[in-house]
């Protein structure tokens, strides 16, 4: 079963840091893209950050360019992205996705305010 589960969100004041994490399993996770996406109420989801296989390639939405890194363990399935100066733009929730059959994950609540 193919599976992405998502944790390390919550409630962090504006100038703060997180650090979510993305376990997969049922597909061999180092052969695949990874994403993170984010959608706030009313909006649209969209893209903050991707890394390749092998993790030597990653791109960033422009929003969080220079706050946010994406890495990946691929001993341990696992795709982090840390989420450093937070901003209360920055409150949504946070999704995982996987390459893989475009598969998803449920997801994890970051809410950046004082």
């Amino acid at each position: 079963q193919v599976q992405l589960v998502e944790s390390g969100g919550g409630l962090v004041q504006p100038g703060g840091s997180l650090r979510l994490s993305c376990a997969a399993s049922g597909f061999t996770f180092s052969s695949y893209d990874m994403s993170w996406y984010r959608q706030a109420p009313g909006k649209e989801r969209e893209l903050v950050a991707r890394i390749t296989t092998g993790g030597r390639s990653t791109n960033y939405a422009d929003s969080v360019k220079g706050r946010f890194t994406i890495s990946r363990d691929n001993a341990k399935n696992t795709v982090y992205l840390q989420m450093n100066s937070l901003k209360p733009d920055d409150t949504a929730v946070y999704l995982c996705k996987a390459q893989y059959r475009n598969t998803w994950g449920q997801g994890t609540q970051v809410t950046v305010s004082s």
